[in-house]
This record gives C-alpha cells, structure tokens and sequence, in this order.
C-alpha cells in the first residue's frame, strides 16, 4: 500500500491539501486563498469554481513540490467550511449562485419566523440546532424563494444543493454525497436517524430531489478523476470535527477548541447525543463505516481570526495578524476595555442574531494596543462563555484544554486563553489538526491505520501554558465581559 494519505482543507479564507506520512507527520502543503465577496451590510459570498480551480492547483503544486505522484497516496480526505451553501446545475456543472458563507445573516427574517410559529421546536428536538442563520437550511430557501425557476429546476432534480464538501466530492468523482457531521448542521437532518426529515425540508420548502446522500466520514466515497488518477476519496468531515479526530479526542469528556475564522469548541460525549439546555449544539462529531456514531456538543463562536482581520482591514491599526501579538504586548492588561466582535451577532450559547459589534470601556487615555488587546481578550472570553454551558450540560469540563488553529501561533493570546480558563491549554507538534483528521479518517478507510490506538501514540504537544491570573482576577474579568456582552444585544431589528 501507498505510505502517505492527503486531505483537502477548504476552510473559510483559504484552500489547502496537505500530505501525511504514517507517523502524522506533514510532508507537504501548498495554499492558496479566495475571494472574501461582500455585496452587503451582513452579506458573505465566496465563488465556487474559485474554490474548486484553487483546489486543483493546491494538489498539483503540493505533489510537485513532494515529488511525489498521485499514486503514491493511499487516500485523500476532504474536511471544509461547515454550512457554506452551494447550488449547481447537475448537467453542466456551473453554480447557480454563489456560495452563501456560513457568516450570511441574510436569513434573519426566515429565522426568526421558526420560533414564532413553533416550528423552531421541532427543528431544536430532531437536530439539536437553534433555528439560526448560521445554518444551511435557510441559505436555501432564501436561494429558492429568490428564483422561482430555480426552484422548478430543483423539484425536478436539474439542481443540486450541497455544502462545499458535497461540492468538492462531485467535481473530484461525478458523485452527489455527503457525510453525517455536514448534513448534521443543515437544519435538515435527524439526528435519530441520521438521514434527512421529510417534515424539516417541508418546513424550509426545499425538495428532495436536491440534496445528497448521507454517508459515514471515514469510507470510499469513489475513485477521484484526471485530478488525482485513481486514488480513493475516503473520507469527508465538517472542520471542527476533523479537528477534534486529528485532536485524538476519542474519549467521552475530551474537548478540543479550533481557533480560524471563528472559534469553535467540541467536547466528545459517546454514543449518546447530550441535548443542551444552555446554547450549545448537538451534533455528530463522527462515524467509521457502519458503527455507531460519535456525538459531540459544540460552542460556535463566529469572530476570532475575523476579529483580528478586522483590525487589520478596517481598522488598520495592524499590517498582519502577527502584529496583534506585538501591539497588544505593549500593555499589561486592556485597562477596562471590552471589544465584542458581534460581527454576525452572537453564536453560542446565546443565539443573538440582534447583536452586533461594540467596543465599550473607551476613554481617551486608551490606544490601538487596548484595543488589540481587547480583542484578544474576546477570543478567549468567548470559549470560557462555552466551557461554562459546557459544564452545566454535560456535568463535566476539560481539564486541559487541547488547541489548535491559526490563532495558536499567537502566545499572547493561548496565555491569556489559559488565564482566562483556569486550566491548562496544550498546541500538539501538528498544528493543522484539521486536516490531519481528514487524513486520518481517509487512512483508516483503507486499512493505512488500523486502529485509533494508532493515532492516539502520533499525538504530541508542542507546548503548554499554564493559568497565572488569580481567580479574583479571573471573575472580574469575566463580569466585565459579560456587561459588555449585554450592551451589544437588541442593536438591530429581526422581527
């Protein structure tokens, strides 16, 4: 058998494909980014063949760099941005639209009609997800309702709907499909059955005949084409699951935090969905073939590395997010300002498409570094706000929290998330946990790795920090976060 296993990360800003050796080891990667689309206050668009055509070269530069040959990888996995929403046509190929990103609130209006007339009881019972704009479901209606002939094309099956691993998989093998933890953050599936309900998709009026079929994350989807001659496509995971498999997370109680374009927070709780009662989502951390699967409650959290890219496109006040370290080091502490990146309203735990951005605590003794620092702090408020409904949900929380993400490379920012914790938090050796889950699953598909025990002894830690803030600290902190949190709430109308 082949050594080396790929992984495609399509991720929020950019497209990556990564190769692994059998120890995880990376051997080699090529990335290139997309165009962030914004035709609109609250509007995020990405364009689909972009994507695809930076794929096709990420793989080629990749390989060639490796000097390796497609054939020399024993499979590839795809892992990608969750809920981002494509539309193509199935005869040519061609996107009927462009990509609605995740980040989209176009959806409020549709959102916030759920809950009025009940319908967001139903859908919070049988997916373990708020009626949000975060979500797939409501991208496509919107997509529907916009184009009356599109939806005739689409009852009639001429249209397909997929989120972007669904896209990559039909451009590499010809096949309509899609895996648990993506359909899982659709609105559409039923986590009691694991395939799509007829009642959810009568509530959003989106036909059948569109959507793909529901597969595990670690089997052969098919064989991909010219791209990569031959070699298996083995396996297809939503990002922060892919992450926390690459995490090794494989136990009940064991949590991981992803930090990219936002911030996200899984904890592995079995076999077994936990239903939250505090903002949290249930979702499907991951299946092998025909076992049972993994469940997992996740924090979502939509600005983190966006935040920072704020500060530096809009504001200015940084040349790289790099800088932040450096601005934000000038200070000891934010000096009592709050910077809540309500960009897209609030995700977990509090569901709050109303809120928008607020910097608060200003006066005119502060500078760009309080700033900085400000938004720094938020990142690492933002998790401890999930690690506490955590808590109340599953009864347990990390001990250690394992770490992962752009963001990581940032000292600052990871010492600060651990005083702002409590608790320890760890960066394995492999960064890119993402795609190594990806890897990982796709591995395991074709018997690479034989077991999770395997994976679990290529896990290393590259470096720890400790908690040095005193709890006193630490609660004030968090009570000044919180009356910043309130102060962003009710900005904008969604009735």
């Amino acid at each position: 058998m082949a050594e080396f296993v790929g992984a495609i990360d399509q991720g929020t800003t950019s497209t990556r494909f990564m190769v692994f050796d059998r120890a995880g080891t990376e051997i080699g990667r090529h990335q290139i980014e997309h165009r962030q689309l914004l035709p609109g206050a609250g509007l995020v668009e990405h364009d689909a063949l972009e994507i695809w055509e930076n794929t096709r070269k990420c793989i080629a530069v990749a390989l060639g760099e490796t000097g390796l040959a497609p054939g020399d990888l024993a499979a590839v996995g795809i892992t990608n941005q969750r809920e981002s929403v494509v539309v193509w046509d199935r005869a040519t190929g061609l996107p009927c639209h462009n990509v609605i990103v995740w980040q989209d609130t176009r959806t409020d209006r549709i959102v916030a009609e759920l809950d009025r007339d009940g319908r967001g009881d139903v859908i919070r019972d049988r997916t373990g997800l708020p009626p949000a704009t975060y979500f797939s479901a409501a991208k496509v209606q919107w997509l529907l309702d916009k184009d009356p002939d599109l939806r005739v094309r689409a009852e009639r099956g001429e249209v397909l709907f997929g989120t972007m691993d669904s896209w990559l998989l039909w451009n590499l093998t010809g096949r309509h499909l899609t895996d648990v933890t993506n359909a899982s953050r659709t609105m559409l599936m039923n986590l009691a059955t694991l395939q799509w309900d007829d009642e959810l998709l009568g509530f959003f009026d989106i036909p059948r005949a569109m959507l793909p079929e529901i597969r595990s994350s670690s089997e052969v989807y098919g064989h991909a084409d010219a791209v990569l001659p031959g070699v298996p496509i083995a396996a297809a995971i939503g990002d922060q699951q892919a992450a926390l498999f690459g995490q090794t997370c494989f136990a009940p109680g064991e949590a991981k935090c992803t930090y990219g374009t936002g911030n996200f927070v899984l904890l592995n709780t079995g076999t077994t969905p936990v239903r939250s009662t505090h903002g949290l989502l249930t979702t499907v951390g991951y299946r092998f073939g025909d076992q049972p699967p993994v469940f997992a409650l996740e924090g979502s959290i939509a600005a983190t590395g966006s935040a920072v890219q704020w500060l530096r496109d809009q504001l200015g006040i940084i040349g790289s997010a790099a800088e932040s370290e450096t601005l934000a080091a000038r200070v000891d502490d934010s000096e009592g300002v709050c910077f809540v990146p309500a960009f897209s309203g609030l995700f977990a735990p509090y569901w709050r498409s109303d809120a928008r951005g607020a910097i608060v605590g200003l006066s005119r003794y502060h500078t760009a570094a309080h700033i900085t620092r400000a938004a720094l702090e938020a990142i690492c408020y933002q998790t401890r706000d999930v690690a506490e409904a955590m808590a109340r949900d599953a009864g347990t929380s990390p001990d250690c929290l394992k770490v992962d993400g752009g963001v990581t490379a940032n000292a600052l920012c990871m010492q600060l998330q651990a005083d702002i914790l409590g608790v320890p938090v760890s960066r394995p050796a492999v960064a890119e946990t993402t795609a190594l889950g990806a890897a990982y699953a796709a591995g395991l598909a074709v018997g690479l790795w034989r077991s999770t025990s395997e994976l679990r002894a290529n896990w290393r830690e590259d470096r720890r920090w400790q908690p040095a803030w005193s709890p006193d600290r630490r609660d004030e902190g968090y009570a000044r976060w919180k009356a910043a949190v309130d102060r962003s709430l009710n900005w904008v109308s969604v009735s």
